[in-house]
């Protein structure tokens, strides 16, 4: 796979603790990459390097192979920031005729025209985009911006918090839009704080924490560290439990999420394993002894959980540090 990203040792040194340090990694083309980490971890700072907006103290980067911050490497690409402003006494319909022809587009060619409607239904604006920008919600902001960012078809997009202002509508809207650029393609690095989409839609992530990388590889990877499985028993009793991780030596627990089924009385044991062999051994001990094993399976992991397991008792610069 051809890299659409590569960064070795970027640095941006602010000189006050703050910014990212010796940061190195490479993003394919067609992934979509989710870049994590608490509040003021250095998320945006290294992606505005990235995308031209500020210059690094160290290291080097390039962009399909052309130096971050050349005119050749800004080509590629599309930004949504995180901060997102646009003039509130043009139309939305205007502001994307104003990045046409900072595209270099005219404005008044059909196929301009035709891109800026397609865009404007795509984002969930529609009609809306006769309505002037002091109009807008946040979301509805938000939204322009995404077309913004989608209005050259860029290879490459930079989205930094793309749903953070949107209601659970929106933000589904949005997931289902990044999954159709993935399937067109596209390369997408995304700054989120919505885990749940970010398990969704990314192929790899990359936890950041006080400047500098903690963790990075495959979402499936991170989330198996823990393999973890659920079984739902009948006929479980109390005492049982001790004796099952006395025999065993397995971490068990009763699932807090799923707990007790009333419907037939059955339990859910949620049991932390390293080879699939303690899994086979622990059901034979359960129907050993009596008990109705209805279903086993594995547990789904959950990012937000390796997220705060992976920064925890860690120091964070946190928004004020």
């Amino acid at each position: 796979m051809n890299a659409a990203i590569e960064a070795r040792g970027l640095t941006k040194d602010y000189g006050n603790g703050r910014g990212c340090r010796q940061i190195s990694l490479t993003v394919g083309e067609g992934e979509v990459f989710g870049f994590l980490g608490p509040n003021g971890a250095g998320k945006s700072t290294f992606v505005k390097m990235l995308v031209g907006l500020i210059r690094p103290t160290g290291g080097e980067a390039v962009l399909y192979g052309r130096p971050i911050g050349s005119l050749e490497a800004r080509r590629h690409i599309g930004y949504l920031p995180e901060l997102y402003r646009y003039q509130e006494w043009l139309s939305g319909e205007e502001v994307l005729r104003l990045h046409a022809q900072l595209c270099g587009w005219k404005p008044s060619d059909t196929r301009t025209q035709t891109r800026i409607r397609k865009l404007l239904d795509d984002v969930g604006i529609g009609l809306r985009g006769k309505d002037r920008v002091k109009h807008y919600s946040k979301g509805m902001q938000q939204r322009l911006g995404l077309a913004c960012a989608l209005l050259s078809d860029p290879p490459l997009l930079f989205l930094d918090e793309p749903s953070s202002a949107m209601d659970p509508v929106g933000r589904m809207e949005v997931r289902m839009l990044i999954a159709q650029l993935k399937n067109e393609g596209k390369t997408i690095f995304l700054n989120s704080h919505l885990l749940e989409d970010v398990e969704v839609l990314c192929d790899r992530v990359a936890l950041l924490n006080n400047g500098t990388i903690l963790e990075c590889g495959s979402v499936s990877d991170v989330l198996q560290e823990k393999k973890r499985w659920l079984l739902r028993i009948g006929g479980f009793e109390a005492q049982v439990l001790d004796w099952l991780r006395e025999s065993t030596g397995l971490l068990l627990n009763i699932h807090s999420e799923q707990g007790h089924d009333p419907a037939d009385g059955s339990i859910w044991l949620q049991a932390e394993i390293e080879t699939e062999e303690q899994i086979g051994w622990l059901n034979h001990l359960i129907i050993e002894q009596g008990m109705t094993l209805y279903e086993v399976k594995k547990a789904a992991g959950k990012l937000d959980e390796w997220f705060v397991g992976a920064v925890a008792g860690r120091s964070h610069r946190g928004e004020k540090a």
